[in-house]
């Protein structure tokens, strides 16, 4: 169905897509794996006309290819579902079916005739959406099915997915690929971008590997295990599972209250949450994208406005307080966003290891700051955290998505925190970089931290966590133990059912 032969893409300073060929037949499904930065969108955003190749040739069924724009991809039948919607929210699933479409009948809509059609796709793929409804209505894994009818509506016989599960539960996980298996029964081609590995495996029929833009192997799923992946991602074995001995907690160090805490527009985000974490535990907290988990690590941190409730770190209440003096009550954060809230991309590596401790006199010689004894801690947390970068003056910017992260780990962990909140600590970063993430919260752990783990990824969270607290719209459903639950009854809990009917 698709050969991409010889694709070359250069940017400024970066060969993004190296003399790269892959290929997709009908029926079957052909993932795409890498760690970020190793080509993958690149590669596809060629095939959707998004980039244009400096070298290479695309055939579509036998026949040559040129693509300039995505509606010159859709007019050839290839369509692709983005890791963020293209939804308008405002308007109904109907209308943003029809969005830049011709209408049936002239000048006049035909919503009618496209809600027909929108049925029609949904009662033989079993996505069930209402046409009438609106986007801003509906859950997340709802507005995906919209997606996906979306390009079926435009007759696409080759679907690219960009991880397409990132926002969802294990359960609409399961139903997603229902949806797809029949889509590839139907003889159509989907090229399947992910970097969790058990779904990799679950869902493709082949998978192709990338690394620094260039093909590292290309494998039958049959027979592949997530270890051979990894090393093929990474180059080298990687431990997916951390090694860690049993939590010794011993005293709260973290207390949570009844907190409440409002959304950017108003509403309540953060509804009446109790949470306590101990030193000498990692707790992860699990849930969907959106539920309130964000405003908690903000919350927490003296970044938000709390509307009530009390937060206290090693007995000290927080509400209130600056970012600096809940610091200075002894918290470290790892923030979501790492180049918006974790480090300036313009300051050198050593600016940004110094930014929570310029102020100390350790750092200060008559009022001035002493560069040598600044270099010198920096250069230790450098060597101590394995920060891959070419000197202390290099800008955060030149440096990778895991190197930064380590970089404001290093920077974090560099004092004695009571409390650890690490926000997604291991989001965008590769396989390799993960692993040591994983490991340093483990020693950081066992030096008697209370550490409060948000992620999405329940790889990350069963892996490393020794409770896991399940948040849905602003509340804790329950706290579990990793060790004696299953990814399905988090999977509910983090649908909104209670812990007790999803344990029973």
């Amino acid at each position: 169905m698709l050969e991409m032969r010889g694709i070359t893409k250069r940017f400024p300073g970066v060969l993004a897509s190296d003399n790269v060929s892959f290929d997709v037949y009908p029926g079957e499904v052909h993932t795409l794996l890498g760690e970020n930065g190793a080509g993958k969108s690149t590669l596809m955003k060629i095939l959707y006309g998004l980039y244009e190749a400096d070298e290479g040739e695309v055939l579509l069924n036998g026949q040559p290819l040129e693509i300039h724009d995505p509606t010159d991809a859709i007019g050839h039948g290839i369509g692709m579902i983005h890791q963020h919607f293209m939804l308008v929210p405002t308007l109904t699933v109907a209308e943003n079916v029809a969005l830049g479409l011709k209408s049936s009948k002239g000048i006049r809509t035909d919503l009618d005739v496209v809600s027909a059609r929108i049925q029609e796709l949904s009662e033989i793929y079993g996505l069930k959406v209402d046409p009438n409804a609106y986007i801003w209505q509906m859950a997340v894994g709802e507005q995906q099915r919209v997606e996906i009818i979306k390009a079926l509506y435009r007759e696409a016989k080759l679907l690219i997915l960009d991880e397409p599960t990132a926002v969802l539960t294990p359960q609409e996980v399961d139903q997603l690929f229902i949806t797809l298996r029949q889509l590839r029964d139907d003889g159509r081609g989907l090229i399947f971008i992910s970097h969790k590995l058990h779904e990799v495996l679950a869902l493709s029929t082949r998978i192709t590997v990338l690394r620094h833009g260039r093909v590292t192997g290309s494998v039958p799923a049959e027979g592949a295990t997530r270890e051979s992946l990894a090393q093929m991602m990474v180059g080298r074995a990687v431990k997916l599972a951390p090694d860690k001995a049993e939590a010794q907690p011993t005293d709260v160090r973290l207390e949570v209250e009844n907190l409440r805490v409002l959304r950017d527009r108003g509403e309540e985000g953060v509804r009446g949450l109790n949470l306590e974490v101990r030193a000498g535990e990692i707790m992860g907290v699990a849930g969907v994208s959106g539920n309130g988990q964000m405003l908690l690590a903000e919350a927490i941190a003296g970044l938000r406005e709390v509307s009530s409730g009390s937060i206290k770190i090693a007995g000290t209440d927080v509400v209130g307080m600056t970012p600096k003096e809940v610091r200075g009550a002894g918290l470290a954060y790892v923030p979501e966003k790492r180049m918006k809230d974790g480090a300036i991309s313009e300051f050198t590596v050593a600016e940004n290891m110094l930014l929570i401790d310029h102020y100390e006199s350790e750092f200060l010689s008559r009022g001035l700051y002493d560069f040598g004894r600044i270099n010198k801690h920096c250069q230790q947390l450098v060597d101590e955290y394995a920060v891959k970068t070419p000197s202390l003056d290099t800008p955060a910017r030149n440096l990778s998505g895991g190197n930064i992260q380590k970089m404001i780990i290093a920077r974090e962990l560099s004092g004695t925190p009571e409390v650890l909140v690490a926000a997604q600590p291991t989001r965008g970063v590769d396989i390799g970089a993960a692993e040591y993430i994983h490991q340093r919260l483990i020693e950081q752990r066992d030096q008697n931290t209370a550490i409060l783990m948000i992620s999405e990824d329940l790889d990350e969270v069963f892996g490393v966590s020794d409770r896991v607290a399940v948040m849905y719209e602003g509340r804790i459903m329950g706290i579990i133990d990793p060790k004696t639950t299953t990814r399905e009854q988090v999977g509910l809990m983090m649908a909104g059912v209670s812990a007790e009917q999803a344990l029973a």
